[in-house]
This record gives C-alpha cells, structure tokens and sequence, in this order.
C-alpha cells in the first residue's frame, strides 16, 4: 500500500486548506475567461470587485463538459488558439446563463460546479470520522492522503483476519474517500489488506455512498457572492455526518469479509488463460493502463511465480505502492478489486446436483 501524509501531517494540510479556500455561486454572465500560451484566468464580478483566480485541470473540464464543448478539442484550442477558447467560453457563459458553484483553493479555480453542490468537507468528515477510528478495537490508519481531488483514509482493522493459503494473511479494513471537486461520492469502501506484501485491495462493488446533492440556496439577486457557513445547511450537515459514522462503525463487516476471502481462495485455483505477458497486455487495454503500469505489473507477476488469478491481483497491489500518484495507487487497488469480482469460469464451476441445489439457502443481495 503506497504512503501518503502522517495523519497530522494531513490535520495540518487540511486546516491549512480551509483558511486559504473560497466558494463562491455566480451567474456565468458574471464570469469572464482570459487565456495566452501559460494558462487561463477566471475573472469573477462580485459586488464592484473583480477578481482573478487561475483555472485548474479539473475546473477546465467541467467548463467544457457543462458548455457541451468536446474536451480534445477544448484542450487543442488551449494550446493553439487560447484566443479561441476564450470566445467559445466566454459566448456560452452569456449566451446560456445559469448559477454556478465556484470552488476556489491558494487561487486556483478547483471546480465548476451545479449550485446544488453539497460541500461535504474533508476536515469535517475527518472530524465526524477519526473518532469512530479511534474507538475501533484493533484499528489502524495504515495511510492516508489529500491530493488535488480527494481525500483517502485506508484503515486496517487486526482483529478480522483470515488465511487465502497456509501463511498467507490477509486483515480486514475500509477506504474513506471524498472529492471536494466533484470527481465522485463520498465513500466508504471495503478493504483487504495482505500481510505478507502490505498490499491493499479494494472491493469497489460493496461500497457504501453518499452523494454531494443538496439543496439550492436561496438568493435574493443573480449576482456572484461568496458562500460562507450557513447555519441551517450546518445543520443538515451534522445529521448527514452522523449517518456517514454509522456507516463507518459497520465498514468491517464479518461476513462481507468472508464471502471476500472465499472469493480470493476461489481465485488461487483460477488460472491464467493466457501467458503471463498476453494476460498483462489484455489488462492494460481494458483499464488503460500506461506502459510504466503494464511493465510494472508483468515484473511483479514474475517476481510472485503465481499464473493464478490471485497472482494477477498480486502483481496488480504490488504496483499500486510504485505507481506515480497516490491517486492512481488507489485505482490500481481498485482494479485488482475488480478482477476478483469477474466471475469464476464455467469450466471450474462445480456439477450441480439435485441434493446440492435443494440444499442451497436463500440468500438476500448485498446493497452496493
């Protein structure tokens, strides 16, 4: 599992953050795009003052997807016609008025966003959820990170353990994350930690969300103002976080873990269906991984001499503590999640019998 920050080192960034973050909610007619060959700048009207912020990578692709603008070519008049960006953006922004949310970080414009936009923060969620931590027996922050676009807290709990072979130990744990930017809900997600490599695996299809949707906020004018805590949205907020700390409390299921550690047995019988190399090369193309990812991935698939689908899933957390960013470690622990997830083939399936199928109980689904 790849490290991030120490968690006070994370405390810090995050009150360092508040006191240097700005929300703003404005009519389009209200902004104002400028761009050359260094970048864009976002100019704001609000009450006789203007201001300027520059316009992040994330910002950038909201504004295109919200204008109906294709992104490849937004990104080719940005490098090539920046004059041109700004008369596509900054036409659509009068033309087809709407409000929208601004979210503003040291300057930099982070988000376009609905006004409906639900600011579920990351030092209020810390807050609502390291005290849940805390009183977890046997429970550990094995990492955490902020990035540009989320929040990740992956959190180990030693008292849920299980073998996949003889030796090889796996915990139970959970992943909360949360984007202040859009990119996602706020979720809790479960976790499989290998002792044996310190990798971690992540089992997107039995998260728990919650979504940022809100309610709009009343305004009395079209003008642009900047969002300050309101007492009632507060309000909301606590209850709203009270239930993310129920859902915490209950993120190391017992049984879910079983029925994961049966699926990771499952998998160790499972083999390859194509050569080490072949199956790499079909991994990377259907989760686009960069050819850093797949060599990675292939080296750690040899290194662990395992042709099993447990082996690939292996090789795939392996990398994870190795990839560039944080944020794409934690993908690559959901891919390897997602492979577990694939069916097993028909041709490992057991024969079905008569005594077997009468036998089986009744079993409701798992809510994702």
């Amino acid at each position: 599992m790849k490290q991030g920050k120490t968690l006070a080192e994370l405390g810090r960034e995050l009150q360092r953050q508040r006191l240097n973050r700005q929300d703003f909610l404005a009519d389009t007619r209200s902004l104002e795009m400028k761009s050359d060959s260094c970048g864009s700048i976002l100019r704001l009207s609000l009450d006789r003052h203007n201001y300027s912020f520059t316009v992040g990578d994330v910002a950038h692709q909201q504004i295109a997807s919200r204008l109906n603008i294709p992104f490849r070519y937004y990104q080719k008049m940005q490098t090539t016609a920046p004059d041109l960006l700004d008369q596509n953006v900054n036409r659509w922004f009068n033309q087809t008025p709407e409000r929208r949310m601004i979210r503003v970080l040291d300057g930099n414009v982070r988000a376009f966003l609905s006004d409906r936009y639900r600011r579920l923060d990351n030092l209020e969620l810390c807050a609502a959820v390291l005290p849940v931590i805390n009183e977890m027996k046997g429970a550990n922050i094995e990492s955490c990170e902020v990035t540009s676009t989320h929040l990740y807290l992956k959190v180990v709990n030693r008292r849920f353990k299980a073998e996949v072979r003889v030796g090889d130990v796996v915990q139970a744990g959970f992943v909360v994350s949360n984007s202040e930017v859009g990119l996602g809900s706020l979720r809790v997600e479960p976790l499989v930690f290998r002792l044996v490599c310190k990798n971690g695996l992540i089992c997107k299809d039995l998260a728990q969300k919650k979504y940022h949707v809100g309610r709009q906020v009343n305004v009395s004018d079209d003008a642009a103002y900047e969002l300050y805590s309101d007492e009632t949205l507060a309000q909301d907020d606590k209850a709203f976080f009270m239930k993310v700390q129920d859902v915490v409390r209950c993120a190391v299921d017992e049984a879910k873990f079983a029925i994961t550690v049966d699926k990771l047995r499952e998998a160790t019988q499972i083999p390859l269906k194509h050569d080490p190399v072949k199956s790499v090369e079909l991994l990377a193309d259907k989760f686009q991984l960069t050819e850093n990812e797949r060599g990675d991935i292939l080296r750690q698939l040899f290194i662990g001499a395992d042709n099993s689908r447990y082996g690939l899933i292996n090789a795939i957390t392996a990398a994870s503590k190795i990839a560039k960013s944080y944020e794409r470690a934690t993908d690559l622990e959901r891919i390897g999640g997602e492979i577990l997830s694939l069916p097993m083939p028909q041709n490992l399936l057991p024969p079905p019998t008569v005594a077997s199928w009468q036998s089986l109980p009744e079993y409701e689904s798992v809510p994702a």
